[in-house]
Parts: C-alpha cells; sequence; structure tokens
C-alpha cells in the first residue's frame, strides 16, 4: 500500500495505525507484522495501536504450550497447526525464544523449524525474544496476543522458552494450557516440584512410543488424583501423542476443544480474561511508576530514604510510604 508525500517534502510516510489495523483484519500480513514490531520496540504509538485494536479482539481461543525443555514443543505446536488448519481454523503462534545476548532478537527462529507452514495465509508465525523476562514469556506478549485476535485468527499458540520451574506464567495469558511432558526426563517428579499439576488444562505425553511412557501417564493420573477439586471442575485429561507422525494429536484439539466449551458453560472463560485483562492493566502501570522511580531516583529521595533505614531513624514501610507521597507530588 503505497504511503502518501508529506507536506513539503517528497518524502513518503508510512500507513497510520489505522490503516495498519485494518489492513491486520484484512488478513495482511506484512500490517500484522508491522504492528508486532511497534509493540515489540515499545513505539509512542503503542497507545493508538492497543486503542485500535481493541474493539476487534476478544474472539480467538489462546493456548499456551509449555514443559520442559526436551520435550517436543516446537514439534507439538507445528503438529497442533497442522490439525486445526484441518478443521478450517485460522492459526497464530508466537513462539517465545530465548534472547540472544547480541542483537536481543530470537535467538533459534521457530519459523525455520515451521517451515511446512510457511506459504499457508492462514498462518501467521512470529518469533518473539524473551529477553530476560523470567516466566519464559516477553513482556510484550500480552499486547501481541491482540494483534493476532484483532486479526482474525480463530486459535493462537504460545510456545514458551522451556524455562522449567519458573515457566508457570504462561497460564495466565492462555485460556487454556497444555503441559507437554516425555519419557526418560524425570518429568512426573519435575512437574510436582514446579507446581505444574495447578496449571494444565490438557496434558500430553509425547514421544509415546518411547519405553516409559506408559509410566509417565500412571504417574500424572496418581497425582492429579491427589488434586481437591470442586464439584463440576474440570478434569484435565491425559493424552498421549507423537507429534513427529502427528499420533495423538486431534486428540489434543478435541480436548482443548472440549476445554473450550466446558470454560463457556461454566464462566470461566470470562473469569481467566478479566484476570487476564487486570494483570495486564497492572503491568501497564508499574512500568509507568517505574519511569517515574527513575526521575525520583534521580532526585536522590530514594537514596536519602535508604541511608535513613540502614541508620535505624526510618524502617521500610515508612520509607516506601513516603516514596509513594513522592508520586503524587
Amino acid at each position: 500500500m503505497s504511503g502518501a508525500s508529506s507536506e513539503g517534502g517528497g518524502r513518503r510516510r508510512g500507513p497510520s495505525v489505522a490503516e495498519l489495523v485494518e489492513r491486520a483484519r484484512a488478513g495482511e500480513a506484512r500490517a500484522v507484522a508491522r504492528l508486532i514490531s511497534l509493540v515489540e520496540d515499545a513505539s509512542p504509538k503503542l497507545r493508538e495501536v492497543m486503542a485500535g485494536l481493541a474493539p476487534h479482539s476478544g474472539n480467538a481461543q489462546i493456548v499456551g504450550i509449555t514443559g520442559a525443555p526436551g520435550v517436543g514443543k516446537s514439534t507439538s505446536t507445528s503438529a497442533l497447526v497442522k490439525a486445526l488448519r484441518a478443521t478450517g481454523k485460522r492459526v497464530g503462534v508466537l513462539a517465545v525464544d530465548p534472547s540472544s545476548p547480541f542483537s536481543g532478537g530470537a535467538l533459534l527462529g521457530d519459523r525455520v523449524r515451521m517451515q511446512d507452514h510457511a506459504l499457508d495465509a492462514q498462518v501467521y508465525i512470529r518469533s518473539m525474544a524473551s529477553r530476560g523476562h523470567l516466566g519464559g514469556l516477553s513482556w510484550a506478549t500480552p499486547q501481541a496476543l491482540r494483534v493476532l485476535d484483532a486479526a482474525g485468527c480463530d486459535v493462537v499458540l504460545i510456545e514458551t522458552v522451556g524455562v522449567g520451574q519458573s515457566e508457570v506464567e504462561v497460564a495466565r495469558l492462555a485460556d487454556t494450557t497444555v503441559v507437554l511432558l516425555a519419557p526418560g526426563m524425570g518429568d512426573a517428579i519435575q512437574a510436582a516440584k514446579a507446581g505444574i499439576l495447578e496449571i494444565g488444562d490438557v496434558y500430553v505425553v509425547n514421544k509415546a512410543d518411547r519405553d516409559g511412557a506408559d509410566g509417565v501417564r500412571r504417574d500424572l493420573r496418581n497425582m492429579l488424583a491427589l488434586a481437591d477439586r470442586a464439584d463440576g471442575s474440570w478434569q484435565p485429561p491425559i493424552v498421549q501423542t507423537v507429534a513427529q507422525t502427528g499420533q495423538g494429536v486431534d486428540e489434543v484439539v478435541a480436548k482443548i476443544e472440549a476445554h473450550r466449551t466446558w470454560m463457556e458453560s461454566s464462566g470461566e472463560l470470562d473469569r481467566r480474561r478479566a484476570r487476564r485483562a487486570r494483570d495486564e492493566i497492572e503491568a501497564i502501570a508499574v512500568t509507568a511508576l517505574r519511569e517515574r522511580w527513575g526521575d525520583v531516583h534521580a532526585r536522590t529521595e530514594l537514596d536519602d530514604l535508604a541511608a535513613q533505614v540502614v541508620e535505624g531513624s526510618s524502617d521500610p514501610y515508612h520509607a516506601a510510604d513516603q516514596l509513594l507521597e513522592a508520586f503524587t507530588e
């Protein structure tokens, strides 16, 4: 789409945010990419982007895919994309990679691993750098999800870094969380330690053609049986798959859909999305406070308060109250 010339000069301007939103809604991949780049770069246009997307979001099912490194998350994600496309759904994928220490960009290149979908106009795959963010997700992930949602994706898959016990953050972003495990990796014990049994909606034992897969499923079943679940609550299923061949993947898709149906009928979907919105609002507010904090720090109030705590003339709570008062001046 060509841009108009700016006044007084021959320079061509890029498309406006409103134009990008309309083009993204029409399915134009370049517009989607541009909007996500504005999100990742914390562009001054970010507020305008979010305002433009808000009326068009809230339709996609957000599915988080998590698990320890080596369980086959990328292969499983690719297999799920294929199965979802077979049902006619438009699919978005956010693959959150560890950051490159040099460029800050996505290091692993998930689009290379999902080449089978590269020519499918109904699949959008984006690698995002975690940029050191704890929990395995980029800080920009919630806004990027909104872009894909507003762009007409029926399902958005979030594939996380795979950093082990801190990866439970994905559950706070997803409508449905799929936890992957595999035999021979001590996953059942690791899952219990990580609290993964508290976040999973669907459990997948991948590489089920290997020795020990039945044991992992048995251990998971026994652990889930110990969970204190209210009557009528969702009972997480356990599915065995071989993602490399596609075995069992259709059943995973069916369980994800069943979970969506249960959430809609029970009101859980609205509760989860409200919680996600609260978390996002809080994150934006905290970021704004931190920016103001920098101003306070530059005025040495924080150093003065710290010195008072060290010498015993004040305590941390009183000092924190004084610091908060400085924000409202």
